[in-house]
This record gives structure tokens, C-alpha cells and sequence, in this order.
């Protein structure tokens, strides 16, 4: 395999001026720049990661750190930011929670796995940090986006949807569909983004007259199972509810799987929302109508503000994401005999 003295020599020139060629940076007069080209093309040089890497003084590697490697959630934002970095010319290395740790503590450790490899940047997707964690990154933080979450001390690097507004988006689409008897199966109270759309949600029922403080309330954990198992609590439990929503997709597949497994009808008997429109729900059965947060948007514009604090670009970033209910089947007006 040919490499980068391989081409000087066969363009009669000094290895410098054929790095230049190879880096796009630096001048050579077009008599010379052809020399090289054609010396490249007839050795059908390719430079290596590690000969780039040499040449611009970057690793061109971007770190991503997930919670778990797992879901329908993570699958698509990781698809998104390594189709981005690879037209760059730019390489993903993903960290995810692994150990014995907590939560933050697997973070910190993935953090520091990414670190060490020397990637340019990072892109981070957890809850489970702190400010006191950011600020522990010492200069690298600079070269950190978030996703999905806000940290006070770096705003500007940190890009999520209004989950607030995706909260009252859910509320209106049950409302919309005469709903007023409504169950919810919320995530961890740890979350900040499921907070703020649990308030959205029961403050936007509020106003229409609805008592929160009588509604079936489960605090489950984002998965399918745990989706299941407050489902199967719910019907257990006998209170009456003509709606079910679920604070993501996945905890609301797992609640139609359950209706199924137990004979109720979707939408016939109970009314299914989730939350994020994943994958998930466009093959649920019933299809599952949810709140579509655009998380390709706010990966690529998160993707968009890295690159150009990394490598001097200047990708156009854009804060605003609207936030709207994709309606599917598993949403219907509720039957009179069960609304009663």
C-alpha cells in the first residue's frame, strides 16, 4: 500500500508539499498540486486515520457517551451523528454505562474512556451529571455538547426540545379526543426532561378543568417491562381510565403489549399515547400515536455547534425544535360505556 513518501517521490517533491496536497492546507503553485494529484491517483493512495490524524493535529474522532446501548431511543441519534462525522471525513467512538457504578459514576468512567482515546469532542447524553462534573473537565468542557439536557454553566452547549410544551402537546391530543379519564405511566422522577413533560402534561389538563390529584399515577423506568408492569398494575388496580400515557415510546409498547396479552382493545377499550415518536412506534401494534420530539434536528445542530468549536467550521446551528403529536391508530375517542 502505497503512502504519503511513496507520492513526493513519485511528484518529484519534497514531503511537505505533498502533506500539504494530501491535508488541503497550505499553498503550492497548480503546476505543482497536478504533479501530486496524478502521482495520488496512479498509486491509488488513500491516507491512513493515523496519517490524517498526523497531518491536521486532530484525532478526527468524535466521542458519544449513552446511558446503555440498548432501545429503539439511543439507535436512531447514533445513526444520525455517524452518517454526519463519516461525510466529514470524521470517525464516532461511542462509550456507554457499564460497571458496577451509579449512574454518574459510569458517566464520569465513560467520559474518561473517550478522553483517553484523544477524541476532539464530546457528545454527551446522560442525566445523571452535575455542573461540579462539567466544570471537573477543566478546558476540554469547551469542546462538549449536550444533548437532551441543560447544564447552567454551558447553555450555549447544550440542546434539547421544550419538553414542557411536548407535555401540554400530549394533554391536548387526549383532550382533543374527548378523553378525560386518564392514566399516566411517567419515568423516573431523576429525569429532568420527564419532569418537565409530566408537568406540561397534568398542568394542561389542569386548566381544562381536569383533578390531577385523582388520576392513576405510576412512576415506571423507560423500558418496555417496565411499561408492562405498571400496565398490569393499572388494570389491577380497578380504577376506571379510557386513556393511558406514557412518558416514551418504549414504556408504551410494553403497556400494549400488556392490553393485548390481557383481551383489552387498543383503541377500542383504552386509548395508547407514548412520547419521542422512535421507530417503535411506527411497528407497534396497534401503530402508536406519540409526541414527536425532533431528535435528529437536535442531534445534528447539537453535531453542527461541536464541529465548529472543534475544527473551526462554521455548520449553521439552529435552538428551536417544534414539537407536535404524530396521530396513529392506538388514539381514539373513548366508548360511551367506558367514559361513563
Amino acid at each position: 500500500m502505497a503512502n504519503i513518501k511513496d507520492v513526493a517521490r513519485l511528484a518529484g517533491v519534497g514531503l511537505g508539499t505533498a502533506s500539504r496536497v494530501v491535508s488541503g492546507k497550505g499553498s503550492v503553485s497548480p503546476a505543482t498540486l497536478e504533479r501530486v494529484k496524478k502521482a495520488i491517483a496512479e498509486l491509488d493512495f488513500r491516507p491512513s486515520h493515523a496519517a490524517r490524524s498526523l497531518l491536521s493535529g486532530t484525532s478526527q474522532m468524535i466521542g458519544v457517551y449513552i446511558p446503555v446501548l440498548k432501545g429503539t431511543f439511543y439507535t436512531p441519534i447514533l445513526q444520525s451523528i455517524d452518517m454526519a462525522l463519516r461525510a466529514a471525513g470524521l470517525h464516532m467512538v461511542v462509550a456507554f454505562g457499564v460497571g458496577s457504578g451509579d449512574a454518574r459514576r459510569q458517566a464520569i468512567e465513560g467520559i474518561g474512556f473517550l478522553m483517553e482515546r484523544g477524541c476532539d469532542g464530546l457528545i454527551l447524553l446522560t442525566n445523571h451529571l452535575s455542573d461540579d462534573d462539567i466544570a471537573a473537565l477543566g478546558p476540554k468542557q469547551s469542546r462538549v455538547v449536550v444533548l437532551g439536557h441543560r447544564f447552567a454553566s454551558i447553555p450555549e452547549q447544550c440542546f434539547t426540545a421544550d419538553h414542557t410544551q411536548g407535555g401540554i402537546a400530549a394533554a391536548r391530543a387526549l383532550l382533543e379526543h374527548r378523553h378525560r379519564k386518564i392514566a399516566v405511566i411517567a419515568g423516573p422522577s431523576t429525569s429532568p426532561d420527564n419532569v418537565e413533560r409530566i408537568a406540561g402534561f397534568m398542568g394542561e389538563l389542569e386548566r381544562n378543568g381536569i383533578d390531577t390529584g385523582k388520576m392513576w399515577v405510576a412512576e415506571s423506568d423507560f423500558s418496555p417491562q417496565g411499561g408492562w408492569d405498571a400496565a398490569a398494575e393499572l388494570v389491577a388496580s380497578g380504577h376506571k381510565f379510557t386513556a393511558l400515557f406514557c412518558a416514551n415510546d418504549e414504556m408504551a409498547v410494553g403497556a400494549l403489549s400488556y392490553f393485548q396479552d390481557v383481551g383489552l382493545s387498543v383503541p377500542g377499550d383504552v386509548s395508547v399515547l407514548g412520547y419521542d415518536d422512535t421507530p417503535s412506534a411506527q411497528f407497534s401494534a396497534p401503530r402508536l400515536t406519540s409526541v414527536h420530539i425532533p431528535w435528529r434536528d437536535v442531534t445534528l445542530n447539537g453535531l453542527n455547534a461541536l464541529l465548529n468549536r472543534c475544527y473551526g467550521s462554521a455548520h449553521p446551528v439552529v435552538r428551536e425544535y417544534p414539537v407536535s403529536v404524530t396521530v396513529r391508530a392506538s388514539l381514539g375517542k373513548p366508548l360511551k360505556r367506558r367514559a361513563e
